[in-house]
C-alpha cells in the first residue's frame, strides 16, 4: 500500500499543486505526486507525514491534510496491485519545496499546466490530481477551509482572490463581500486595517470559530464577472 499527496497552495494568484521528478522506475524523471509505500507500523497519516516531509521537506502538520480516496484500479501500477490512499493538503503561499530521498526534484506548478496534457504524470496522478481539484472547489462551497491558504491577518480581497484561483473564474467584490461578512463564524475582525499604498484601507481579519458555512457558498450561485 502506499500514500499519495495532493498539496495545493496559491502562488502569485494563481492554484499550484506540489509535482516531484521520479528519481527511480518506475516512470524515472517523470512529473509524479509526492508519496511512497506505507511502512510496517506506521498508519496511513503518519505514511504521508513521512513522505511529504521526506521528499519536499514540508510539515505536513501546519497544513490542512484530509483522506481524499483510495485507487486500487489493478493496472495503475507496472510493479504489480498496488493501492493506493490519496491526501488533499492544503497551505498559505508554501514555500519552495526541498527535494529528498528518492526524488530528483520537486517543484509547484500551476494546476492548469499539469493537467494541461503537454506533461504527463506517472501512474494514474492525473486522475488523482483532478479528484483533488474538485475536492478542494466543493470544500471552498461548504467549510471555511478557503481561509487555510490565506496568512493571517487577511482581507476580504485576499480571500476572494482564494476562491476566483480555486474555482477558476472571477467573482463579483461586493457580492462576495456581503455574502462572507454575514456568515457566522466564517471570519473574525481583528480591529486592524491595512494601509495600501493607492486605494481605501482595508479591513482585516482572521479564520473564525466555524468549519462549515451555513448556508453554503455555492459555485453555482456565483455570477463570474465579464458574463
Amino acid at each position: 500500500m502506499t500514500v499519495d499527496l495532493v498539496i495545493f497552495t496559491v502562488r502569485q494568484d494563481e492554484l499550484q499543486v506540489l509535482l516531484i521528478e521520479r528519481g527511480n522506475e518506475p516512470y524515472r524523471r517523470c512529473a509524479a505526486l509526492p508519496g511512497g509505500f506505507v511502512r510496517d507500523g506506521e498508519t496511513l497519516d503518519e505514511a504521508a507525514l513521512r513522505e511529504l516531509r521526506e521528499e519536499t521537506a514540508l510539515d505536513g502538520r501546519k497544513l490542512h491534510l484530509e483522506q481524499l480516496h483510495a485507487y486500487s484500479d489493478p493496472e495503475r501500477d507496472p510493479r504489480g496491485r498496488i493501492i493506493t490512499v490519496a491526501y488533499l493538503a492544503l497551505g498559505p503561499d508554501l514555500p519552495l519545496p526541498v527535494a529528498g530521498t528518492d526524488a530528483a526534484a520537486a517543484q509547484w506548478m500551476p494546476v492548469s499546466t499539469a493537467l494541461g496534457g503537454g506533461m504527463p504524470l506517472a501512474f494514474d496522478h492525473a486522475a488523482i490530481l483532478r479528484d483533488g481539484l474538485e475536492r478542494a472547489r466543493w470544500q471552498l462551497e461548504h467549510t471555511t477551509v478557503a481561509a487555510a491558504f490565506c496568512p493571517e491577518p487577511f482581507t476580504v480581497g485576499d480571500l476572494r482572490r482564494i476562491y476566483e484561483a480555486v474555482w477558476g473564474f472571477k467573482l463579483d467584490p461586493s457580492n462576495f463581500r456581503r455574502k462572507v461578512t454575514r456568515t457566522d463564524g466564517f471570519l473574525e475582525p481583528t480591529g486592524e486595517r491595512r494601509f495600501p499604498e493607492v486605494g481605501r484601507p482595508a479591513a482585516l481579519y482572521r479564520r473564525g470559530v466555524a468549519s462549515l458555512l451555513i448556508p453554503p457558498l455555492l459555485r453555482s450561485s456565483e455570477v463570474p464577472v465579464g458574463r
